[in-house]
């Protein structure tokens, strides 16, 4: 079978249902991230630098022609000036080579076909709002934040339309620049080819693209990877007859076109499955009795198995059973628990009665103190490396929290206005980024601090397992009540949140609550394990199909 006939015979292996998401459900730039597609795409630029994609034709002019066409205008450009002498290369043996080439194929550094050129660093008074745009690698990924520059530079800092450049400082890759005339930072490379009759700039795109996570991990630097200008000179790199070229490019145009094809269709099947879960699950929340509820539910258990395939989806099964709990639908009342009020009344909490039999009202800020956190100052070494959690949100991934990645000493709270938060009170973040889209909450089951982007409630024990439930249940609406400022700072104030109504059933259906739950998140946690299992063998399966492939 050919390569080409085995991406087709195959092609329901990577654009299945089973996707990998981000934990928004999308990716950074928005699209749901496939895998089985991103596998796809990657193997079609394997097969395609390796010469497997199309058919070769001995009646090619051999590609030796070519690359010395290229050493010829690399000597030209020395001679006129445009060029430093090279640096003399090792010969490439076949130690060197990571695959085999097909005949008439030959291999090259990569400074003998293109001339490496640097772009240019910039102080922050050169980096203006006004002038020719100023291309930086964030601009390639993600960002849409420009710099203009108003310097009168030499010709080879621009670059214009159909220019091959590539990023080589954090985040790696090769683009063909459509953009029109631009400056281009220092982190980009511009490679200028010495040939452009004898190198199509598009098959050595789809080479660079193909290796650029081997470039990135042999690069240098732990914050911020980086590749030298003369590591990537050396670079080996396959080159084929021209025309063989032009037919590669051709073929991986039509398959990438494919793959775009695929990823919509499978974009816009998810979009749909995800209505429909939506819809679905409402109607479980927005039932008005237990007869409705019901209903709901046989509906939705009738097409659990195709509901809930994708790890999004049991998020939001996890988050209405979440929902239900605190709404008092997952259990049975009991007339004879007492009500919650006597339990809180011993406490000294203020209460008004719940329209629920038993049930009580409470403001948040009501049901315990508050503490606040801060930042022992770093200069003194004496107050860090301790024995005591100090609590950021960076530590604030999981429900429980008893330690934390840093920690302070007992002179850090003697000299600070740091206290000790006991077990079993309640952490939530107030102010970061995060609060964005999310409500960090935890309980913590041992003694710990917390930082100032943090406020801890201490409540009854009584009742701090609950009231953990019920905040993770209402993440949404504490979510809204987040302001965000014209700079983007996301911020709790205190008075939003102290004054949150929390519903608070007896005590007793309070613990029979807790234990439903659990019951129902494990199952959930074992429908998640069993679609892990589900995409680790499908990926094993297209690792297989590669390998096949390639060999």
């Amino acid at each position: 079978m050919s390569a080409r006939e085995l991406i087709t015979e195959n092609l329901d292996l990577w654009t299945g249902a089973v996707t990998k998401k981000s934990s928004s459900g999308r990716g950074s730039n928005g699209k749901v991230e496939l895998t089985g597609v991103k596998k796809l795409r990657e193997l079609i630029l394997e097969l395609a630098v390796r010469g497997s994609l199309v058919d070769q034709d001995p009646s090619d002019e051999s590609a030796q022609e070519l690359l010395e066409r290229c050493l010829r205008a690399k000597a030209d450009s020395v001679e006129l000036g445009k060029l430093k002498k090279a640096r003399k290369h090792a010969t490439i043996t076949s130690d060197d080579t990571p695959f085999g080439l097909p005949q008439g194929w030959v291999w090259s550094r990569l400074d003998d076909l293109v001339r490496v050129i640097n772009g240019r660093a910039y102080k922050k008074h050169e980096m203006l709002s006004s002038g020719t745009p100023l291309l930086r690698v964030g601009n390639l990924f993600t960002s849409n934040d420009w710099y203009y520059s108003d310097l009168e530079l030499e010709e080879d800092k621009y670059i214009d339309s159909g220019d091959l450049i590539y990023a080589w400082s954090a985040s790696f890759g090769p683009f063909i620049w459509d953009g029109g005339r631009a400056i281009y930072h220092y982190h980009i490379w511009k490679l200028d080819l010495f040939d452009e009759a004898a190198v199509d700039k598009r098959f050595l795109y789809l080479y660079l693209k193909a290796v650029t996570e081997e470039i990135k991990s042999s690069g240098s630097g732990i914050a911020m990877i980086h590749m030298t200008k003369a590591k990537m000179e050396e670079l080996i790199i396959p080159v084929p007859p021209l025309e063989g070229q032009h037919r590669i490019v051709q073929k991986v145009d039509e398959l990438m076109a494919l793959c775009d094809r695929l990823e919509q269709q499978t974009s816009d099947q998810l979009d749909a499955h995800e209505t429909l879960v939506d819809t679905l699950l409402g109607t479980l929340t927005q039932s008005e009795n237990a007869t409705e509820l019901a209903d709901s539910w046989a509906r939705l258990a009738a097409h659990f198995d195709t509901l809930f395939t994708t790890e999004q989806s049991i998020g939001k099964l996890k988050q209405t059973i979440l929902q239900l709990a605190v709404m008092g639908r997952l259990v049975e009342q009991d007339a004879g628990d007492e009500p919650v009020i006597t339990c809180l009344g011993s406490y000294g909490i203020k209460t008004t009665e719940h329209v629920r039999p038993g049930w009580a009202q409470v403001r948040l800020g009501d049901l315990g103190e508050i503490i606040g956190g801060a930042t022992p100052s770093k200069r003194n070494p004496n107050f860090w490396h301790g024995e005591i959690p100090w609590v950021s949100p960076k530590d604030m991934k999981t429900d429980q929290i008893s330690d934390s990645q840093e920690h302070i000493s007992v002179e850090a709270i003697t000299n600070s206005p740091l206290r000790i938060i006991p077990s079993q009170s309640l952490l939530m973040v107030v102010r970061g980024m995060i609060l964005a889209h999310s409500f960090p909450v935890a309980m913590t089951t041992a003694p710990v601090t917390i930082n100032q982007d943090m406020k801890a409630l201490v409540p009854p024990s009584d009742i701090s397992q609950y009231l953990l439930l019920f905040l993770k249940a209402r993440k949404a609406t504490v979510t809204d009540l987040v302001d965000r400022s014209s700079h983007g700072t996301c911020k709790l104030k205190s008075d939003k949140l102290w004054a949150l109504p929390v519903e608070l059933p007896p005590i007793r259906e309070q613990e029979r609550i807790l234990r439903r739950v659990d019951e129902l998140m494990a199952l959930c946690d074992q429908l998640k394990e069993q679609l892990n299992q589900a995409s680790e063998t499908r990926c094993q399966l297209a690792d297989a199909v590669v390998e096949g492939a390639l060999n």
